[in-house]
């Protein structure tokens, strides 16, 4: 999820945790209207890797944190998404997009049902006060909208983060992946689920602001665990597959032509018990159709482009912005993330390309600095994800 929009405000907001970001030598950058740390003395490379084979610790508190009460609450929030809100059972998270009337991407974002009418609801950084606005202009009426600004969210990821919290946390380690609830942690009151924004298995923290320091200098404590910064977690999710919002996924792109046909259930699909019913639903169920029709045909006009992922054949970094050529010449799309993956050791890119080039094994080049660099579609993610499934 996430965005990479960042502020050109000299007046940045502060995390909860920026403090402990400069006593521990992070490097602070303008980030969503936030002072972030992008990396911290080990590095970016470092950071990376410790994260695939232990424990990375990030501040995220600058994403939006919120609220949806009221009997009516599910079935409101169904109205903005073309995701099953009604049907998912207390306790359980899952992965949602508010799109606009044309159907395209005003933001993903995370929610989970806390039951009793109750949906704890996160969303981007940049995005949050128009998430806001746009939610309480178009279902206030039908539930309580509640922001919650005095709360921050730290994420603990990586292959021995549920080793950690099991050691703080005893019981923890029986939720699974998209799972969660209230923990003590320490003895601090938190709200965790298994999930985050790297491929790996880990947990995402809510937590009351002015108990978000000590958590975090409890989880630094522990011998696995290092923290991360803004940098190594782009390189994370993008091994991951991971749409980062204003780069692959915005307001022009529609959950389709994005590959993220996977988070729209059946039941919201044409034939559906709840067909339709979203912003920009006859061109995304029409879309839907066009990439899955008959015979596997695909329809060109009605979809005409796909998010793909990429592996450049020769060793050099294709970045965000770079054309993307046929062997012929022929403009066919654009690369929308890129860089050298440290867990594959290869440059890896993603990016939207005519839906003829879409095809995993196709071939095509990238212009980089005016030279053709040969490049393959590819499946995602680059890295196996290791979620706990249980």
């Amino acid at each position: 999820m996430e965005s990479a929009l960042a502020s050109a405000s000299d007046d940045l907001q502060k995390t909860p945790l920026y403090d402990l970001h400069v006593e521990l030598g992070a490097r602070m950058v303008p980030f969503a209207g936030y002072s972030m740390p992008v990396q911290y003395p080990a590095g970016l490379m470092a950071e990376h890797r410790h994260t695939r084979t232990a424990a990375g610790l990030f501040d995220i508190s600058h994403m939006g944190q919120l609220r949806l009460v009221g009997p009516e609450a599910a079935a409101a929030f169904e109205t903005l998404m073309p995701v099953d809100v009604i049907g998912l059972a207390p306790g359980k998270q899952r992965y949602g997009l508010l799109l606009n009337d044309e159907g395209g991407i005003l933001d993903d974002l995370m929610f989970f049902n806390e039951g009793g009418g109750s949906i704890f609801v996160i969303v981007n950084g940049a995005c949050k006060a128009g998430d806001l606005a746009h939610i309480q202009a178009s279902i206030g009426q039908r539930c309580q909208v509640q922001p919650l600004p005095g709360h921050a969210l730290l994420a603990l990821q990586g292959p021995l983060a549920a080793t950690v919290l099991a050691r703080l946390a005893p019981g923890i380690e029986r939720f699974v992946f998209m799972t969660g609830g209230a923990v003590q942690i320490g003895g601090i009151a938190a709200f965790a689920t298994r999930s985050g924004y790297t491929g790996e298995d880990g947990f995402e923290i809510s937590v009351a602001a002015q108990d978000a320091e000590a958590l975090a200098r409890l989880l630094l404590a522990q011998p696995e665990v290092q923290p991360v910064g803004l940098g190594a977690r782009n390189s994370l999710r993008l091994e991951a597959g991971l749409c980062l919002y204003g780069n692959d996924i915005d307001t022009t792109t529609t959950p389709v032509e994005a590959s993220l046909n996977w988070a729209i259930q059946k039941v919201r699909r044409s034939g559906g018990a709840r067909e339709g019913g979203f912003p920009g639903a006859a061109r995304v169920l029409a879309q839907l159709t066009a990439d899955g029709g008959a015979a596997g045909h695909l329809d060109h006009e009605t979809l005409k482009r796909k998010r793909v992922g990429l592996v450049a054949l020769e060793r050099v970094p294709v970045r965000d912005g770079t054309l993307l050529q046929s062997f012929e010449g022929a403009p066919i799309g654009q690369v929308t993330s890129g860089l050298l993956g440290p867990t594959v050791d290869r440059p890896v890119a993603m990016g939207y390309v005519a839906l003829a080039y879409a095809e995993p094994g196709t071939r095509l080049q990238a212009i980089v600095r005016g030279k053709p660099v040969p490049m393959e579609v590819s499946t995602l993610p680059f890295v196996p994800a290791r979620y706990y499934r249980g």
